[in-house]
């Protein structure tokens, strides 16, 4: 039996890197076969279309970060210190990104959020959903911690929001600057969203 293809591992993750790198218009059929080493009849075999790809990198993607973030806040540590190790995750990623390649590559769904989201129907509802997810992640935790008394008075859904789109806006400074140092502040923010006191700077 002949050696299985890695043609399709290879095109996800072509495209997964040039969709973090570039802008979604700007990258072509031909460029992500290049870079994966593939020929166009190995894509459209596995992908009738460069949004089909798109949307199962923003799928795959989802899935690895989903389960970090799951990991994170299902946690029995009490609130605040989920919250504080997914911020401290988050900019991890971004350094990461930064040593390995040069570059902060910023977040995928914001990303493509920024550039698809009035033209491409199937991927901004899908980003959506996503952004629901994570949402619906963050209010359990901030309910659970309102229920142990960590903090009160704050709406659980609306800060959660808050709290994503605080995520979002400091990856995208990072990204900007290409300083993953500008995520520094979310911790702070955060508790201040949360009806806390900022932590005093170290």
């Amino acid at each position: 039996m002949g050696r299985k293809s890695d043609a399709r591992e290879r095109i996800l993750e072509a495209g997964t890197a040039l969709f973090q790198q570039r802008a979604y218009a700007s990258i072509g059929v031909a460029e992500i076969c290049t870079a994966a080493g593939v020929p166009k009849g190995s894509f459209y075999h596995f992908f009738p279309s460069k949004q089909a790809l798109a949307l199962e990198v923003i799928n795959a993607h989802w899935i690895k970060q989903g389960a970090q973030w799951s990991g994170i806040l299902t946690s029995s540590e009490p609130a605040l210190d989920r919250l504080r190790k997914l911020f401290l995750a988050t900019a991890e990623v971004q350094t990461t990104a930064l040593k390995g390649t040069g570059s902060v590559t910023g977040c995928l769904f914001g990303n493509l959020a920024l550039e698809v989201s009035a033209q491409d129907n199937p991927v901004r509802e899908r980003l959506q959903q996503i952004f629901e997810e994570q949402i619906d992640l963050l209010e359990a935790t901030v309910r659970e911690g309102a229920a142990a008394g960590e903090f009160a008075g704050v709406d659980p859904r609306g800060a959660a929001k808050s709290i994503v789109a605080q995520i979002e806006g400091m990856v995208l400074f990072a990204k900007l600057f290409n300083d993953p140092g500008q995520l520094d502040a979310l911790w702070q923010n955060s508790l201040a969203l949360l009806g806390l006191q900022p932590a005093p700077a170290a």
